[in-house]
This record gives C-alpha cells, sequence and structure tokens, in this order.
C-alpha cells in the first residue's frame, strides 16, 4: 500500500476496548502537512477515524462544529469525521462534501454495548473500499491487491467476476476479481460490532439524489439557458473548492468540452495553475494543439509531455502491474498520471464526469435505437429471432463497426439476457458471442425472508441500477446508468488504481455532489439539445471557452493499439493466447480465445475485445499463480 501513501503510515493495534481489532493507513499528504496524522482521535480518546481521500467543504464544517463546542486540534479535514460522527452519528454523511472512504472507530460505552465500526464511501465511488469476511474475522482494504497480500482470503477467481468482465471489459459493482471479495458500493455503508462474526456484513445505502435539495426544488429550469445560468456558480464553487491543497494543484488538459471547462475555471480561480497534456507527436491521436491553445487562453503554465509507441511499450509492464483490478480501459490514465509526476504534481484536477453528466458518449443516442429494437424483439418467437440475428446484424454493420453489429444482434437475440438496453450498448463480448469464450454466470442477487441482501452480485446491482433509471426520463436514466455501472466500475477504479500507483491524487469537479445533484433533478429539456454537444455545459461555460473546442467533433482519449497489436505487441500477444494462466484457463472453453485473437488479426474485430483478454490472462498470471 505505500504507493498510495508514500508519506507516512499510522497504526491502531492492541486497544484493550476492541480486542481483536487493528487498522492501518499509508499517508499522501495534501492538506496540513505536519498536523494530519492518522488514526486521528477525538479530545477524549473514544472515537477514531482512518480516512482516504478529501472533504471539500471541510471548513465549513469546522466552522459549525466548534459553534457547536467541539475542540478541533488541527488544520486537517480527517479531523472534521470524528467530530461529525459525534455531532450528527450515521447523519453526517449527509453533511460531506467530496470524496471518500475512510473507517470509524467508536468506543463509547454509551453508543452499544460493544465497539462500533463505521464504514462508508462516497456518493459516486471515486474512493475505493474493499472488504471480506471469513472464519476467521472481517478485513477491508483500499486495494483488491492488499486482502489478497494480506493471506485473508484465497486466491481464488470468481466465476462471476469473470462473466462480468468479459460482458463489460472491467469487473462490475459490487464483486470484485476474487471470490469472496466485494466492493463496498458507491454511497454505501456498513456498521459492525467489533468483533464481527457475521457472514456477509450489509451495506445499507445511505445516499439517493432522488431526495437531494436539489431534487426537492419545486421551481426547476426547463431549458438549458436557464439551467446553464444556475449550474455555473455550482461549478465555479467546486472548482475552487478543489484546488484546495497544501502542496501543488495542477490538472490535465486535453482538447476537450470538459477539461477545457475546468481549465477555464481554474484559472478564475487561481492565476497561473500548471497544466499538462500528453502528446502523440505526427500521429492522429494527438491532441496538442488545441490543448495548447486552451493554455495559452487560459494562462496555465503548460507542459507537454510526448509519448512515442516505444516509450509506452517500454513501460508497458510496470503499467500492467499497477492495476488493482484487471480493466481494459486504465493504460492511457497511467500515462497521464506518470507525466503528471514527471512535472511534479501530487494533486491533478480531471474533467472525468462530463461525459456522464451532460450526455457526451454515444450510448445516449444508440440506448434510445437497441430498446426499440428490444421492444420489437418480444413480439417474435425466440426460435425466429435466434435464425433473423444475422440479418439484423448485417443491417446494424451498413450504419456501424462490426461489433455495434454484433451488440445489435445480441438484443434482438437475447433480449431477456440484460436488465436495460443500455447495457447491450456497452457490451464488449455480448450475449451470444460470450458463451464461445467461458460458460457465464448470471447469479441474481439472494435475499433472505428480511429482505436483506445475503451476497451482493453484479446482475443485482445491474436489475437495481436499472429499476431506478425506469423512473426517470430517458437522458436522465442513462446518465445514472453511466453513473452506476461504467463510470464506479470502470473509469473511477481505474482512475484510483493507476493515479495512487504514481502517488498522484485526481480531483473531479464535475463529480461535486451539488453539481451531480442539480444535474440529476433536471428535466430531459434542461439537458440536452437535439444536434448540439453537451448543451448544458456548454450555455453554463461557453463564453468562457475558444470557440475551435467548442466546434470539434467530440474525440476520445486513446492509444494506437489497434496499429502497436498488430504490430511490436504481436508477439506478446501471441504468447499469452496460447498459454492461459492456470486459474483463468479453468473457466475458458477450448479455442474461444484464441479465436478472438484471430478474428481481430483477420479484421473482423477491434483491438478492445483481445486487449481485454490480454490483461485478464496477464492480472491472473501475476497475481493468482500457485
Amino acid at each position: 500500500m505505500e504507493h498510495r501513501g508514500p508519506d507516512e503510515e499510522g497504526f491502531l493495534t492492541g486497544d484493550a476496548r476492541a480486542p481483536g481489532l487493528a487498522l492501518g493507513m499509508r499517508r499522501l499528504s495534501i492538506i496540513d502537512l505536519a498536523g494530519g496524522h492518522q488514526p486521528t482521535w477525538n479530545e477524549t480518546k473514544d472515537v477514531a477515524v482512518i480516512f482516504n481521500g478529501e472533504l471539500y467543504n471541510y471548513r465549513d464544517l469546522r466552522e459549525r462544529l466548534s459553534l457547536c463546542g467541539h475542540r478541533l486540534a488541527t488544520q486537517s479535514d480527517t479531523e472534521i469525521l470524528v467530530h461529525a460522527w459525534e455531532e450528527w452519528g450515521e447523519d453526517s454523511l449527509s453533511e460531506l462534501r467530496g470524496m471518500f472512504a475512510f473507517a470509524l472507530l467508536d468506543l463509547r460505552k454509551r453508543y452499544a454495548t460493544a465497539p462500533i465500526l463505521f464504514l462508508a464511501r462516497d456518493p459516486l465511488g471515486i474512493k475505493p473500499l474493499y472488504y471480506t469476511q471469513t472464519p476467521e474475522g472481517f478485513a477491508f482494504a483500499s486495494e483488491v491487491r492488499a486482502l489478497l497480500a494480506s493471506g485473508a482470503v484465497p486466491k481464488h477467481l470468481s466465476q462471476d467476476a469473470v462473466t462480468a468482465y468479459l460482458l463489460f471489459g472491467s469487473v462490475s459493482e459490487p464483486v470484485t476479481i476474487l471470490e469472496g471479495v466485494f466492493s463496498l458500493p458507491p454511497g454505501h455503508r456498513i456498521l459492525l460490532h467489533v468483533p464481527e462474526r457475521r457472514r456477509t456484513p450489509r451495506a445499507r445505502p445511505w445516499w439517493d439524489p432522488a431526495v437531494s435539495p436539489a431534487a426537492r426544488e419545486p421551481r426547476k429550469p426547463r431549458d438549458p439557458p436557464s439551467a446553464g445560468k444556475q449550474l455555473r456558480p455550482l461549478l465555479e464553487d467546486a472548482v475552487r473548492t478543489h484546488l484546495i491543497a497544501d502542496v501543488p494543484v495542477g490538472l490535465f488538459l486535453s482538447s476537450g468540452l470538459d477539461s477545457g471547462a475546468i481549465a477555464a475555471l481554474a484559472a478564475q480561480a487561481r492565476g497561473g495553475i500548471q497544466s499538462f497534456t500528453v502528446t502523440f507527436p505526427g500521429t492522429a491521436f494527438d491532441e496538442a494543439a488545441l490543448a495548447r491553445l486552451a493554455a495559452n487562453r487560459f494562462k496555465t503554465k503548460h507542459t507537454e509531455v510526448p509519448l512515442s509507441g516505444e516509450s509506452v511499450l517500454a513501460r508497458l509492464d510496470e503499467a500492467l502491474s499497477a492495476l488493482d483490478q484487471p480493466t481494459m480501459d486504465a493504460i492511457n490514465t497511467y500515462f497521464v498520471s506518470w507525466a503528471a509526476r514527471e512535472v511534479g504534481l501530487k494533486v491533478a484536477l480531471s474533467g472525468l464526469g462530463g461525459d456522464e453528466l451532460f450526455a457526451g458518449y454515444q450510448t445516449f443516442a444508440d440506448t434510445p435505437r437497441l430498446s426499440r429494437l428490444i421492444g420489437c424483439a418480444w413480439y417474435v418467437p425466440a426460435a425466429a429471432r435466434r435464425m433473423t440475428a444475422p440479418l439484423v446484424a448485417g443491417l446494424a454493420a451498413r450504419l456501424g463497426s462490426p461489433d455495434a453489429a454484433r451488440k445489435a444482434a445480441a438484443a434482438w437475440a437475447h433480449p431477456e439476457a440484460l436488465p436495460h438496453p443500455y447495457f447491450f450498448a456497452r457490451t464488449l463480448f455480448p450475449p451470444g458471442q460470450l458463451e464461445r469464450i467461458i460458460e457465464p454466470r448470471f447469479r441474481p442477487s439472494t435475499v433472505n425472508a428480511d429482505g436483506v441482501t445475503l451476497e451482493p452480485t453484479w446482475l443485482g446491482w445491474l436489475e437495481r441500477t436499472a429499476d431506478e433509471a425506469q423512473k426517470l426520463e430517458p437522458v436522465a436514466g442513462v446518465s445514472w446508468l453511466e453513473m452506476r455501472t461504467y463510470m464506479a466500475s470502470t473509469l473511477l477504479r481505474d482512475t484510483d488504481a493507476v493515479s495512487m500507483a504514481q502517488s498522484l491524487e485526481v480531483r473531479l469537479p464535475l463529480l461535486d455532489t451539488p453539481v451531480v445533484e442539480f444535474v440529476g433533478s433536471l428535466p430531459d429539456a434542461a439537458r440536452r439539445r437535439p444536434g448540439a454537444q453537451k448543451a448544458l455545459l456548454v450555455e453554463a461555460l461557453g463564453d468562457l471557452l475558444p470557440q475551435e473546442i467548442l466546434a470539434q467533433r467530440k474525440r476520445t482519449f486513446t492509444l494506437p493499439w489497434e496499429e502497436w497489436l498488430r504490430g511490436p505487441l504481436r508477439a506478446r500477444m501471441d504468447k499469452s493466447f496460447a498459454d492461459p494462466a492456470p486459474r483463468l484457463g479453468a473457466y475458458l472453453r477450448p479455442g474461444g480465445a484464441r479465436s478472438v485473437w484471430t478474428d481481430f488479426l483477420a479484421g473482423k474485430t477491434s483491438w478492445s475485445r483481445p486487449w481485454s483478454l490480454y490483461v485478464l490472462n496477464e492480472w491472473c498470471r501475476q497475481h493468482l499463480a500457485a
């Protein structure tokens, strides 16, 4: 865990009041460098906390708690948690604004007959928290690999997780790649009595945007101009508070709207902030020109970090080793984080979340189409659907890629396989294709007579998220699905793992809770305008951004994998597909994974499918060897 916190460590062990309990942490010092030691105690030494993350409203909470009679000994945001718990108990979570995962120990006899351990995670899951319950006891950590290294869990690959990984390119909340290890879902909490002997602790939700102050506001704006006017001060405050630190803060700057918006607001709040861009000189992937234009406009101290294919490939093993769980989508973020540390940053702002909030993804257009297709499919007998699936694929291929055609064919042939049309749009290996590689596991959550989930599953999480989305308008529903699935299980998890591998804290102003709750409360008419890219964000901040950035077509930040897999990586890929890791090979159908590689070489599928299998195989080989 040292890479997550190279500056300091702290322990709480051997307390006679909590026999059998031990807490430990590594610190990346950002606020109150001298005084923010952990574990942090209250004045009477009977409430303690260890904390990963940042509270952006800690100064306001400090004033409120002081007025309530609390005596705070440091200037750190960590200390806020113990006093907020004393003052408000579990309700203190609704007072926190930030990214966090923390464990709080309450030893007070007047609170319970046994010491309490309280775990909580921020609303969107920016910071991770993993846990397991074994016959020996309960254990938790910020990384799955820490639990693996502890010896508390066996090296058992989860068949459920492999199914989710191949479906979506990452392991879906709340399961992990390891059998018996779970992620505390975003916006959830666990309360345990020490010692805890239950088989599976119950994770309970504490955040519900449907009952937020913004959702309860009776007079909501009905169009993008009105909504943009109200959104702007929320964004300004989000960036201003995310810049608070006692170490240098910079920002990721690409050619896109989201990072440009962050740069514009950061420049208003603080002059001469440092920005940096990863460049790929001489390639179609290079965003240097527009990023440079934005840097000049906002007068940032700009650095361009050029990356060649050779330099990336030379560090590829290092990047793969940074993955806490296998994922198809983290290597680019690893190199961005590496570049940030190369220019001396300890904290960087990112525009992550903009596509989910402001309808920037293709899924916002694809989901309604797939929904109509699935609506028609229910009127056709299953046997006829399977027979006509190739025809559907052929028609879809005329409008998109071969992979898009496979998704459409899967939605037509197997409309019952996934709980919402959106999930077909996000599939990597859709149903029908998946069965050629593994025998998939679609296991619903087990619930007892009291309605308590005994063991959470990824399918249960998808079903619950789909039910919540169905209550919303179409754009709002896809936005919620994006935030609760792809963003939580891929983007946020990957960003945390690979940035912390570089001892870099990444902050996400667009995911500030008041911003998310405000945008989520809006009717679709105020969030989107037909034919306009991210209309609400442009209404809020368009006057600050260069016209060249506003006018460009959406592009994604990716590396030239298509070229590399056919060139310098080909021998490595060949070797990996010829030799599956033993723990993974037990689940693979003969020849199934290899056929994906040969399909790619023949131009029948995109690079992401063989690459995802390669990453899964190498992760298992590195971490699950006997």
